[in-house]
């Protein structure tokens, strides 16, 4: 298929599958003029690499965006809906317009420009493992602020998913403002 000739940004997200926090997305328009090497899954990178790459990724890509949807939207909506709008809301919110949008994955948000669903794309376009890396980092930074708010749980290391520890301070504490209602093992604690 031939491309009209333009920006294109890649976008991805984290934290669809943990019980607790907003899932975040990211939205990024490289600069070719200012390559940024090591860009990969952020699932494959150490925390550190991923902090160096956030900070390399804000300061030399033509423009990007993080958006989130919150716990409330996620139990109203249900996960895959909110991952969609918060996909949408990065997109939404890039400075420049791109003409064409790649998502990581096999579904793509509703949006008002030219989209393409890549599986695996986190690992095989760096603008999508770009966004990949944004929407980690930020997400994370997100859980370590929860876990200053509410220690018990331990959000700093399991970053709100589903470990045995994570599901001990569930039975032990209940869910706290921060947990998604709308999943199982949050549900069932509260029992």
């Amino acid at each position: 298929m031939w491309d009209a000739p333009g920006l294109v940004a890649g976008v991805d997200e984290a934290g669809r599958g943990p019980l607790a926090g907003p899932v975040v997305a990211a939205a990024v328009i490289l600069d070719d003029e200012k390559p940024i090497r090591g860009l990969a899954d952020s699932k494959v990178l150490s925390p550190r690499r991923r902090d160096v790459l956030f900070d390399e990724i804000r300061a030399k890509a033509l423009c990007c965006s993080i958006a989130e949807a919150s716990v409330e939207e996620i139990d109203r909506l249900n996960i895959l809906h909110a991952t969609m709008l918060a996909m949408r809301r990065a997109v939404d919110g890039l400075r420049l317009r791109p003409v064409k949008v790649l998502v990581d994955g096999n579904r793509l948000p509703v949006l008002g420009v030219t989209a393409e669903a890549i599986v695996k794309g986190d690992a095989t376009v760096a603008s999508i493992a770009a966004a990949s890396i944004l929407a980690k980092v930020h997400r994370d930074r997100l859980c370590d602020a929860l876990h200053e708010a509410h220690p018990q749980y331990g959000f700093g290391e399991h970053k709100g998913y589903s470990t045995a520890a994570h599901l001990e301070a569930l039975r032990e504490h209940g869910p706290c403002a921060a947990h998604r209602q709308s999943f199982a093992p949050v549900r069932e604690a509260v029992r």
